[in-house]
Formats: C-alpha cells, sequence, structure tokens
C-alpha cells in the first residue's frame, strides 16, 4: 500500500466514491434523474416550437422551470437542515414521476395546449427547488470529507454525459416512436412516459440508500428565522461568501458561450443542426473529461491555485473559441472551454461543501441553486453585444469579464488564491 504524503491524499481510483454502496445508490439516482431532465427538455422543446414556431414560447417555458429556483431554493435549504434529506428527495423524485405521468397522458391523447408547458414547468421548478438543496447536502454526509471531491465530480461527469447522451436518446426515441408521422403527439407522449419511469426508478434507488447520520438543525424556530439565520451564516464566513459569489459571476460570463451556442452555429461558422449537436457534443465531452480529472485527482492540495488556474485557461479558450471560423476549430476550442469550466465548476462546489458547518449546509447550498436560476441575468449584457455588435466581440467581451471578475474576487477575498485542502487544518496554505 502505498504511503500517504503530507501533501497528497492516497488515490484509489476514479471511481473512488463508488466503492461505497451509499454513494452507489445516490449516483445512480442522479444517473436516472439527470438523463430524465435532459430528455425532458428535448421533449418539451420539440413539442413546444413544433406548436408554435416561436423561440420566445422556448423562452418562456424556460423561465418557467427556473423562476422557482429563485424563490423556492432557500425554503429547500431550511427543508434540507430541519427534515431527512433522504425523504425529502424520494418524495419529490415520486412527485415528478406522478406529474411527468399525466404530462405524458396529456400529449399521448393530443390534449396539450401550450399552457399545460407553463404550469407542468413551474411545478417541475418548484419541486427541484425544494430537493436540490437536500440531495446537494447528502453527499458529504455519505461519503466524508476525502472523497467529497471525488464524488462531486463524479455527479459532474454524470451530468456532462446525459447532456451529451440524453438529448441523442430522447430524439432517437421520438423518431422511432412516432413511426414516420412527425405532426404526431404519440411519440412524444411515450418517451414523457419514459422520463416518468426514470424519475421513479430515480425516487425507488434512493429509498433503497443505507442509513445514513445525518446532521440536522434542531433549533425550533420559524422557518424565516432559519433563512435569516443561514443569511448571517454565510455574510460572517468571509470565505463561503466569496465562493458562492465565484459560483456565480465567473460561472454567468463563462456560460456565455453555451447561451449563445446557436447563434455562433449560425452566424459564424454558417452550420446547421448537426453542426449546432457537433458543438454541444464537443463541449458536453470536454466537461466529462475535465471532471473525470478532478475525480481522478481525489482530495488534493492546493485546491485554491488549481480553480484559478481553470478559470484564467477557462478565459483563455473561450477567447480562442470567440475568433475560430471553422467548425473543426470550433469543436477543439469548445472542448477545451467544456474541459476547463468542469474543473472550475466541480472544484468550487466541492470547497463550498468542505468548508461550510454541516448544521447550515442546506441553506447554504439552496443558496447555489438560486444563483443558479440567476445566472441567465449575468448573460444578458453579453447577448446585447452579440445582438447589435456581433458574437466575435461578445464572447471576446465575456473571456474579459471571467478573467477581471476572478481577480476582483481575489482582490476582495484574497484567502480564496489560499485554499489548500479547503477543510480542517489544511484550509488554507
Amino acid at each position: 500500500m502505498e504511503e500517504e504524503s503530507p501533501q497528497i491524499r492516497v488515490k484509489t481510483g476514479m471511481f473512488d466514491s463508488l466503492h461505497l454502496s451509499g454513494f452507489r445508490f445516490l449516483w445512480f439516482s442522479g444517473l436516472c434523474a439527470t438523463f430524465a431532465m435532459q430528455m425532458q427538455m428535448v421533449g418539451r422543446g420539440w413539442l413546444v416550437y413544433d406548436m408554435t414556431n416561436s423561440p420566445l414560447a422556448l423562452t418562456w417555458v424556460m423561465l418557467a422551470f427556473l423562476l422557482p429556483s429563485v424563490v423556492f431554493s432557500l425554503v429547500g435549504g431550511v427543508m434540507a437542515d430541519r427534515f431527512q434529506k433522504k425523504s425529502i428527495m424520494v418524495y419529490s423524485q415520486i412527485t415528478n414521476g406522478l406529474a411527468t405521468s399525466l404530462l405524458a397522458y396529456i400529449i399521448y391523447t393530443d390534449q396539450i395546449a401550450f399552457w399545460h408547458f407553463i404550469v407542468f414547468g413551474l411545478f417541475n421548478g418548484t419541486v427541484f427547488s425544494l430537493s436540490m438543496p437536500a440531495r446537494s447536502a447528502l453527499v458529504p454526509e455519505v461519503v466524508g470529507r476525502d472523497r467529497l471531491v471525488n464524488a462531486m465530480a463524479l455527479q459532474s461527469a454524470t451530468f456532462n454525459l446525459s447532456r451529451i447522451l440524453g438529448p441523442a436518446i430522447a430524439g432517437i426515441l421520438i423518431a422511432l416512436f412516432a413511426g414516420g408521422d412527425t405532426l404526431s403527439n404519440k411519440g412524444v407522449g411515450i418517451v414523457f412516459f419514459i422520463i416518468a419511469i426514470l424519475y421513479l426508478i430515480s425516487a425507488f434507488t434512493i429509498y433503497l440508500l443505507p442509513f445514513v447520520r445525518e446532521t440536522l438543525d434542531r433549533k425550533q424556530a420559524s422557518a424565516f428565522d432559519d433563512i435569516k439565520d443561514g443569511i448571517n451564516y454565510i455574510k460572517s464566513e468571509k470565505l463561503i461568501l466569496g465562493l458562492l459569489i465565484m459560483g456565480f459571476l465567473p460561472f454567468s460570463f463563462g456560460f456565455s458561450a453555451s447561451f449563445l451556442l446557436p447563434a455562433f452555429n449560425q452566424d459564424v461558422i454558417h452550420g446547421g443542426p448537426d453542426d449546432l449537436g457537433l458543438l454541444m457534443t464537443s463541449m458536453g465531452a470536454g466537461a466529462l473529461l475535465g471532471s473525470l480529472l478532478l475525480a481522478r485527482m481525489g482530495d488534493f492540495s492546493g485546491k485554491g491555485p488549481v480553480m484559478y488556474y481553470a478559470a484564467y485557461f477557462w478565459a483563455v479558450t473561450l477567447a480562442g473559441f470567440a475568433l475560430t471560423e471553422s467548425l473543426f476549430t470550433a469543436m477543439v476550442m469548445g472542448g477545451l472551454t467544456g474541459f476547463f469550466s468542469a474543473i472550475f465548476g466541480a472544484l468550487n462546489m466541492s470547497i463550498v461543501q468542505l468548508a461550510i458547518d454541516p448544521v447550515y449546509r442546506g441553506r447554504v447550498m439552496s443558496m447555489v441553486m438560486m444563483s443558479f436560476g440567476l445566472m441567465p441575468l449575468g448573460v444578458m449584457p453579453i447577448s446585447v453585444i452579440a445582438e447589435f455588435v456581433g458574437i466575435h466581440s461578445a464572447l471576446m467581451f465575456a473571456a474579459v469579464l471571467l478573467v477581471l471578475s476572478m481577480w476582483v474576487l481575489g482582490y476582495f477575498f484574497p484567502d480564496l488564491r489560499r485554499i489548500d485542502k479547503g477543510h480542517g487544518e489544511n484550509i488554507l496554505l
């Protein structure tokens, strides 16, 4: 057996956390849920656009899903800190499965209308917002601190794998069940029934999760007081506040390439739907490789500097992507942006989990979920530049803002650059 040095934890493999039966159940549940979500996005988008021929209608449906995270994530954080996280996850996935089954029936029987997607989007978004803090907060309690980076990276890899395969599987199944009749809703309805089954499998897998001794906040206080207590905790912990801001601002600027990819595909490389699919796949594949590399690295020292280097390389590759003119170079640079963004994102999330007091974990993770719902706001100024100046200028501006935001965060929160292990005596270099 290798001796563990004071600098680097012994690595037992890229899939270290999967040696734990509890994490295997949690990981497989997440695999089913993320594939269901990605397939649902494709089926919903295809049907909404087929019904309306309106890009704005697609935006309204997406907003219906995202907006509840701004409103209800904090409530989900309080629930995660007060109640059994496993139970929250089981009931939420069962609810998602039943709601998706109802939507599948409405689609299959050709009773679907646009307002159904708004209502179900709001409902699914609310359930997602109430349950995700519990899922995120349960991971460190299942795997412990030493395996947390590995576990978070593997979860990120699962999400990126679903980004690559989920849309393709949904598209193939819709075409298969439609039987050549692209105007029929039956094919989409059957796919939604499959998605509902995936949600229910996710719930059953979590139900089988072995007993986990969860950290719960037993204070007798109102939900509002709990939320205020969580906000005060974050304000008092400057390192955690800096990490949360880092998980929002740079992400908003860096992910502009993903938001603007359809415009880049059409205006710069003059590509069709197949080219757009290749660009999306290359970004997802790069992100998958980045997640797996981070999983292989495990609980290494010097996490803060690595996070900064990943952000700076992300900005450089984003600028390179902005300057590309051909599909091949765009795929290469897009893959590299996905690679570095995945390392940065999973590492940021892992350090947040390592640094926080377990009693506040649900509420802190709810802040992270809420920031995801606000992320489109950060892309808006970049989208305006793309609209009135050009896509090249917009992406270059995004790369500059990514670097600038990291520099400003390093100035106001200097300890971010000095994060070592992220926990215990080794929290800072």
